[in-house]
């Protein structure tokens, strides 16, 4: 579809937590028009439709011969079964992460566009996060990557584990930041609150020889999303949480001389700063969900792949699923 006068037409799967923010947004843009919400639980679907002045539906009902795009937000091991009757009809479907629940599933996914001539694109919303996006316009190529992203027990999206709810954050964005593929994974961690792992920590090695250090955890008291990149002449601190990035990086006439000097002076660490160059780095205020969906419906209007396409959102599930393999043989569990 192409023609940019037209509102594209647009439907939501799914209307918990995250689906009834993406209903939000998207009664909200105007060149789109949120035809229906979809959800089995009445009450909150005739809630959201409600007050987005859309109709609701407990099921798809044919409703992919009334729009041009779904977005399904419903819980993971359902997304292949909601996503199938959109892309048969060769409707384009922005599939909440994880992409799938597991490598296979994704694979039928794709193999499921492809024949019905649909776009896929996965909701990695830290990819439109306005510090991750100004820290990836600075070009630096990351030789070391560390991040942590720990959460309060929410009770929601206990069909995964925290490796495939909120580690795949980060695994995305080490895929999407170094552009390789990883050649090894060692990773410990394991359940303590639920069926699924809960806590775990994962070094991940890159065939450019960059390296990457995750930890996520739903065991957290407080919450924390900090992602560090380190090049050979900066490095880049991410807050996705509190929307900060700093860049930090050689001044000019940087030395091991200058470093010298300033460890004998009478203020190395002064010293050392005055070495540095230190910026806070200016950040838009957009919404990253709504930065998402105008990207998704740009991509739709164009024809063209969205920025987190099926593909790479298979990806981080199969790496998700390397690390998850290597939590067997960690022996959290003493067995």
């Amino acid at each position: 579809m192409s023609d940019s006068s037209t509102s594209l037409r647009a439907c939501v799967v799914g209307v918990g937590h995250l689906g009834r923010h993406h209903a939000r947004i998207l009664a909200e843009l105007p060149d789109i028009e949120l035809v229906a919400v979809i959800d089995a639980n009445a009450e909150r679907g005739q809630e959201i439709a409600g007050r987005y002045g859309c109709r609701w539906q407990p099921e798809v009902n044919e409703i992919e011969n009334e729009i041009d795009f779904a977005v399904i937000a419903t819980p993971t091991v359902v997304h292949e079964e909601c996503a199938a009757p959109f892309l048969a009809a060769g409707k384009a479907c922005l599939i909440e992460k994880p992409m799938a629940p597991d490598p296979e599933s994704c694979q039928r996914i794709l193999k499921a566009a492809e024949s019905g001539g649909a776009m896929v694109g996965v909701g990695h919303v830290e990819r439109f996060n306005p510090a991750v996006r100004r820290a990836r316009e600075l070009g630096v190529q990351p030789r070391f990557i560390e991040a942590h992203r720990l959460a309060p027990y929410t009770f929601r999206s206990t069909d995964v584990g925290v490796v495939l709810d909120l580690m795949i954050h980060d695994i995305d964005l080490c895929l999407a930041w170094t552009d390789s593929q990883v050649v090894d994974v060692d990773a410990v961690g394991g359940a303590t609150l639920s069926p699924s792992e809960d806590i775990v920590s994962a070094r991940l090695r890159f065939s450019d020889g960059s390296a990457a250090n995750l930890t996520a955890s739903r065991l957290s008291l407080k919450p924390m999303r900090r992602f560090r990149f380190f090049g050979p002449d900066s490095y880049v601190s991410v807050d996705s949480g509190d929307r900060y990035a700093l860049l930090v990086q050689k001044a000019e006439g940087f030395s091991p001389e200058k470093v010298a000097e300033a460890a004998s002076s009478g203020s190395p660490i002064e010293g050392f700063r005055s070495l540095l160059e230190v910026e806070e780095l200016h950040l838009d205020e957009i919404e990253p969900l709504r930065a998402e969906l105008e990207a998704f419906a740009a991509a739709v209007r164009s024809g063209m792949p969205h920025e987190v396409s099926g593909e790479a959102g298979a990806a981080a599930v199969e790496v998700a699923y390397r690390v998850l393999a290597s939590l067997e043989a960690s022996g959290w569990s003493g067995n």
